[in-house]
C-alpha cells in the first residue's frame, strides 16, 4: 500500500480536485458554445446551396482529419505568434474544443434534421411560417429527442479529451497528478499507481453517469418506437 498516502499528504487531494475543476470548467464552456454554434451550423448544413454545402463539408473534414492536439498547438503557439494576441492555455483550449465540438454537433444536428419527414418542412412553410420559425417551433423540438443521447456522448468525449490541454501548460487534473508524482518519486516510487488511480476514479465519476444516461435515453427511444 506504500504510495497511497501521497494522496493525503498536505493539500495534494485539494490540488487534484482543483485540477479537476479546471477540466470541468473548460469542458462546460466548450460544450455550451458547441451546442449553440453546432445547432446553427447544422441548420446551415441542410441548405441546398452547393457552395454552402461545400464550405460546410470542407470545414467538417478539416476538423475531423486534424488531431485535437495539433489544433491546440496551432492555436496556442501559431495564432498567438501570427496575431500577437496573448491567448492563455485555457482560452486556447476553449477555442479548439469549440471548433471541434461545433463541427461534430453540426453534423449531428444535420443528421437529426434530415431524419425528419420532408412533409414536416413543407407543411410548416405552407402554414406561413418563416424558415426561422419553422426550425425553432417545428423542426428542432422533434430533432432534439434523438439528439440528446448523441450530445451526451459528444460531451463525454470532450471531457476526456481535455487531458490534452496539459501539453500547452494548462494545470488540469492530469498535470497536477504528474507534479505530485514527480515531487514524490524518490520517497514514494509507487505513488504514480495511486495518483493515476485517483484521477481515473474522478473521470469515472463524471463520465460514467453521462454514459449511463445516454444508454438509458437510447433504450427509451428504441422502446417507444
Amino acid at each position: 500500500m506504500q504510495g497511497i498516502e501521497v494522496l493525503f499528504m498536505g493539500n495534494n487531494m485539494l490540488r487534484l480536485l482543483s485540477g479537476l475543476w479546471v477540466t470541468i470548467r473548460i469542458s462546460l464552456i466548450s460544450i455550451g458554445f458547441s451546442l449553440i454554434l453546432g445547432t446553427l451550423l447544422g441548420a446551415v448544413m441542410t441548405s441546398k446551396n452547393p457552395v454552402v454545402k461545400a464550405v460546410c463539408r470542407v470545414y467538417l473534414e478539416i476538423v475531423r482529419i486534424m488531431p485535437q492536439l495539433v489544433w491546440l498547438f496551432v492555436v496556442f503557439f501559431g495564432v498567438t505568434k501570427l496575431t500577437g494576441l496573448n491567448l492563455g492555455g485555457e482560452t486556447s483550449a476553449v477555442i479548439v474544443f469549440t471548433i471541434w465540438g461545433a463541427a461534430e454537433m453540426g453534423d449531428l444536428v444535420r443528421g437529426a434534421f434530415l431524419a425528419i419527414p420532408r412533409h414536416q418542412f413543407e407543411s410548416s412553410l405552407s402554414l406561413g411560417l418563416s424558415k426561422t420559425q419553422m426550425y425553432v417551433f417545428i423542426i428542432f423540438p422533434q430533432a432534439i429527442r434523438g439528439l440528446i443521447p448523441n450530445v451526451i456522448n459528444l460531451s463525454t468525449r470532450m471531457i476526456k479529451t481535455t487531458a490534452l490541454v496539459s501539453l500547452i501548460g494548462v494545470t488540469e487534473v492530469l498535470k497536477v497528478g504528474k507534479q505530485i508524482i514527480d515531487a514524490n518519486r524518490f520517497e514514494y516510487p509507487n505513488a504514480a499507481i495511486w495518483v493515476y488511480a485517483a484521477i481515473f476514479f474522478m473521470y469515472f465519476l463524471i463520465c460514467f453517469p453521462l454514459s449511463m444516461a445516454s444508454r438509458a435515453l437510447t433504450k427509451k427511444q428504441q422502446g417507444g418506437e
